[in-house]
């Protein structure tokens, strides 16, 4: 890289600018130094112009001079800012930084590395959590700071370049991020021009369209600003007051934020003008020379009563103190008239938490507010900032940032865990977490987060929430849902275990009384049936101990009753024998008693269809076809509820099935179909619903009939009408 013609004269500028302004903060040898370690990476060609064409270097001493004259930084900073170049492009390091000039520039240098590697890990920027994040990763405030003059210098520069891709980047980084930092620091000048370029790239139209207003009423506007406070002036120095006073025009950013809340024009934005007016007056005198000032104004022009904003009476939380009022101004224009003292108006402006709240800034804690206050006040206080070297990043010493891996960034709890992490994201993820990638490091569940992680969590469908998992999170979210997760898991095997312990009982022909089978419950020592049923399912109590002690509690010849009753009705339910266990299945036929069963109307299954069983919820079993549309739903889910069955013996009546019938629309058709049913043996028609469009008929016939046989006979005879092009079960 060459330097130009002009960007030479305009190093050596602002070369001499910053040797007077930081005189004697400088040590003999610093000047030499950086000389020396610019101009040989420079000469090497070890430092490329930027995305936008600039020259670092150049851009270097611009951010460093802003850094001195606006915000207050001295040799440090301003070392550190110069070198950012050649540390950037890895031609200098930390070590040799700390040798050529001491710890501070290498704490600075050290931050801006790391923010540079946050920029490079998230896209996400425009998010409180990101402000947060980079104020963690900025253990000395000054990176912040710098990070702050680098972005107004940027954007001072590319004002013509033809990268617009990477100009739109930056001025919407400074607007959510840049500018909200400079107003909770107190640096408002540059809060203000940020917010004013950022529209500018941003909303092109909107900037010049009020810039251009402001323009063109400028002479009127000063005029009638003078105008307004010509009167004003008089009456306070009749009334013995000493004052000065200051009028001003709102930023074109606060212009366009009024049009946009008010839905307005600029010629509607009706408090366009601001009048300041100080007071140097004795604390004891305070309250009462405003209100004097109150007076008078408004005895001279019309206040408007809902604009009235009086934290004279009780200042602001946060200790801001000063009389708001709006007057209808010459020309019926609207004009904000704020009244202070001299103490109050060093408050306001120091930059402390209670101003950048009255401009709606909203704060992440009283931490931040303390911390950014004493940040701001060691700024003004001018002692060379080596208080600003004992400030360190502690505000969040209870607080992680750690990113997704799409680059979103979440906030934990100091000493959460990847399984916090996991149940942040979604409950099903943290029942199913076996571990996590943590910057592509494979860790268990029980890791803590540290700021900066990048965490991908890893899961198993075999995976569920265990009761020790409650010591492993910190977040009361986390712990809620294990613990609910474990409920309902206890839920479910508790379901399983009483289903299973009454297909038992059936299975044996006993019939279940509830209220002996509560009072059994009791007499086992059990509190609550949900506790009884889950010792069934975790092992811990015998189904088949249950069976006697159920017995013994029923009348003495329950026993043998059921023994009876079981003998008798044998053929209701066999028992298959295979290899390695007993597999129920249920055998349908006409002889079936005992068993709650009901026939499923989703599918309709009738005698001689192949068929299973499915346990409801209430005990009884509901029979289904093995094709019907819901038992690939059943199987995968509740498959543990599934009873194979079978048909024995004869049908056990007649069963009704509907029929779709489609075909050529004819007017004969449906007397076709009726007097093929009528002359089918054992066949009854139930009803008969069809609809003609565009000469084709859609149908649906319900029949009652005995088995499958009968049924295939019928669509057979049906298929054969003439007109009809399919028959199908419904």
């Amino acid at each position: 890289m060459t330097f130009t013609d002009a960007e030479k004269d305009k190093a050596l500028g602002i070369v001499n600018s910053l040797r007077n302004r930081l005189s004697t903060a400088l040590l003999p040898d610093d000047e030499g130094k950086l000389r020396r370690i610019l101009f040989s990476a420079i000469e090497e060609g070890r430092i490329n112009r930027d995305v936008f064409g600039q020259n670092p270097v150049v851009m270097a001493m611009q951010t460093a001079y802003i850094a001195v004259d606006d915000i207050g930084l001295r040799r440090d900073s301003v070392i550190a800012t110069l070198l950012t170049p050649v540390v950037l492009n890895n031609n200098y390091s930390l070590d040799e930084v700390e040798q050529d000039f001491g710890t501070g520039p290498k704490n600075i240098l050290h931050g801006l590395l790391h923010i540079q590697e946050l920029y490079k890990k998230t896209p996400v920027i425009e998010t409180e959590n990101f402000r947060n994040l980079l104020l963690s990763f900025a253990e000395d405030m000054r990176v912040i700071l710098i990070m702050i003059a680098d972005r107004v210098n940027i954007m001072r520069e590319i004002r013509d370049t033809e990268n617009t891709d990477a100009q739109q980047r930056v001025a919407e980084e400074a607007s959510y991020l840049y500018a909200p930092l400079a107003h909770k620091l107190g640096l408002y000048k540059l809060k203000s021009e940020l917010e004013d370029l950022s529209l500018k790239y941003l909303e092109h139209d909107a900037y010049y369209h009020i810039k251009d207003k402001l323009s063109a009423t400028k002479r009127a506007r000063d005029k009638y600003i003078e105008d307004f406070i010509g009167p004003i002036r008089q009456k306070l120095e009749k009334a013995g007051l000493r004052f000065h006073i200051k009028g001003r025009t709102k930023s074109i950013h606060s212009i366009w934020q009024k049009m946009k809340k008010q839905r307005c024009p600029f010629e509607g934005v009706y408090d366009l003008f601001a009048i300041r007016i100080i007071l140097d007056s004795e604390p004891e005198q305070e309250k009462k020379e405003c209100w004097q000032v109150y007076s008078i104004i408004t005895d001279m022009y019309q206040p408007n009563p809902k604009r009235l904003r009086d934290w004279l009476s009780v200042p602001k939380s946060n200790g801001y103190e000063s009389l708001h009022i709006t007057v209808l101004g010459p020309e019926n224009k609207w004009v904000e008239v704020q009244i202070r003292t001299e103490r109050m108006d060093d408050i306001a402006e120091r930059g402390l938490a209670a101003h950048w709240r009255y401009k709606g800034i909203k704060a992440t804690g009283g931490g931040m507010d303390e911390w950014l206050t004493m940040v701001r006040s060691a700024l003004e206080a001018g002692d060379d900032m080596q208080v600003m070297d004992q400030f360190r990043m502690d505000l969040y010493e209870d607080e992680v940032f750690v990113f997704t891996p799409k680059g979103e960034i979440r906030k934990f709890p100091m000493g959460a865990t990847v399984l916090d992490f996991a149940y942040h994201i979604h409950s099903r993820i943290g029942n199913q977490c076996v571990g996590a990638r943590i910057n592509g490091r494979n860790v268990q569940i029980r890791e803590e987060l540290h700021s900066g992680d990048t965490v991908e969590i890893l899961t198993s469908a075999q995976q569920k929430p265990k009761r020790d998992w409650l010591q492993i999170v910190k977040t009361s979210h986390a712990r809620s849902k294990i613990r609910q997760a474990i409920k309902e898991a206890q839920a479910a095997d508790g379901m399983y275990a009483k289903e299973v312990l009454y297909r038992r009982f059936k299975n044996r022909k006993i019939d279940v009384d509830e209220s002996l089978m509560h009072q059994l419950i009791k007499k086992m020592g059990y509190k609550e049936n949900s506790d009884f049923f889950i010792a069934i399912a975790n092992g811990s109590l015998d189904v088949l101990t249950v069976i006697d002690r159920y017995l013994e509690l029923k009348e003495p010849t329950a026993a043998s009753d059921s023994e009876n009753d079981n003998a008798t009705h044998k053929s209701a339910a066999e028992y298959v024998m295979k290899e390695g266990g007993v597999e129920d299945v249920l055998v349908i036929d006409r002889n079936l008693k005992g068993v709650d069963y009901t026939l499923a109307k989703c599918c309709n299954p009738i005698y001689g269809d192949k068929v299973f069983g499915f346990v409801t919820v209430s005990g009884g079993i509901r029979i289904h076809r093995e094709d019907c549309p819901n038992a690939p739903e059943m199987r995968s889910r509740y498959g543990y509820r599934i009873v194979k069955a079978r048909w024995s013996g004869k049908g056990t009546g007649r069963y009704n099935i509907t029929l779709q019938v489609t075909g050529n629309d004819d007017i004969d058709i449906v007397n076709n179909i009726t007097s093929v049913i009528s002359k089918e043996e054992n066949t009854a028609l139930r009803s008969i619903n069809i609809d003609s469009d565009d000469g084709l008929f859609k149908g649906e016939i319900t029949v009652a009939l005995e088995d499958t046989s009968r049924l295939e006979a019928l669509m057979k005879k049906l298929q054969s009408i003439k007109g009809v092009r399919l028959v199908k079960r419904a």
